[in-house]
């Protein structure tokens, strides 16, 4: 059953330096707050991996956190690029930053196997693009039925995966609700896994079209009330477009950006 813990304390004991980490979300229920907590705790030489990196993952690459990153798109949605990722790969500030693109398909394909327990998945996909050329983990593969050549990617199994939802019961089952990215892979694919949650409840009610999360496949929840601020969590709060467009001001100029880590991260006392 997965334990409940406080948010500190989850990513004290899940999250390590090293640590090939996915936080996942797609535009939803994106853990900001877990991802903070992570920069707050300081971990280092982490490969970050996730489908559409944005403003949690400038801030994670700006504080230092980051020596990989995985992934098919970044940007901060709406808005435009990612700042401190762009001074990461070009400048080396505050270190080099090694870089693994994939495609969307790539990538959700990647955790499916991940969590299916399988080394690698085939695809039909990066056909007409040069992706192949600059990553690694994009290989060929003939099918042994059609002799039609797909894309081979290896299977994402990520030490540690964090995931935001919009509630759990007491015995550590979650449920979360709207649009889905491959938070569900994500967590089956990982070793260890945080959940951070809206709201504990005695019971989970059905909600169409929710996906839960059994608690033996969890190891930690814990409750962290708007966790995915400034992302959105359906049922419970919408999106702060307007933190997506100050984050841009924000990011762009070291010293401001470093002001910031210590003005909201690191002088703070988490609740």
């Amino acid at each position: 059953m997965a334990e409940l813990v406080e948010l500190a304390d989850g990513i004290a004991e899940l999250v390590r330096d090293g640590d090939t980490v996915a936080l996942e979300g797609f535009t939803h229920l994106i853990p900001v707050r877990a991802a903070q907590e992570i920069i707050r705790q300081r971990r280092r030489d982490l490969t970050l991996v996730r489908m559409t990196p944005d403003i949690v993952y400038d801030q994670l690459i700006g504080a230092g956190c980051a020596r990989k990153l995985v992934f098919a798109w970044g940007g901060n949605p709406g808005v435009g690029s990612l700042h401190r990722l762009r001074d990461a790969v070009e400048n080396g500030w505050p270190a080099p930053l090694e870089l693994e693109e994939h495609s969307h398909a790539g990538m959700a394909n990647r955790y499916v196997a991940g969590a299916s327990g399988l080394p690698f998945a085939v695809l039909r996909g990066y056909q007409g693009t040069d992706l192949a050329k600059h990553t690694d983990t994009i290989r060929t593969v003939t099918c042994p039925f059609t002799g039609e050549e797909l894309a081979a990617v290896p299977a994402l199994r990520p030490d540690v995966a964090v995931v935001h939802a919009q509630r759990a019961d007491r015995r550590g089952n979650v449920q979360l609700w709207g649009l889905a990215g491959v938070q569900k892979e994500a967590v089956l694919a990982a070793r260890r896994s945080l959940v951070t949650v809206e709201e504990l409840v005695d019971a989970l009610e059905p909600v169409p079209d929710a996906v839960v999360l059994p608690s033996w496949v969890v190891s930690a929840v814990a409750v962290v009330p708007g966790g995915a601020r400034p992302s959105y969590a359906q049922g419970y709060y919408e999106r702060d477009n307007g933190a997506y467009r100050a984050w841009d001001a924000v990011s762009r100029d070291r010293d401001r950006f470093t002001a910031w880590l210590d003005e909201t991260i690191y002088e703070p006392v988490q609740p």
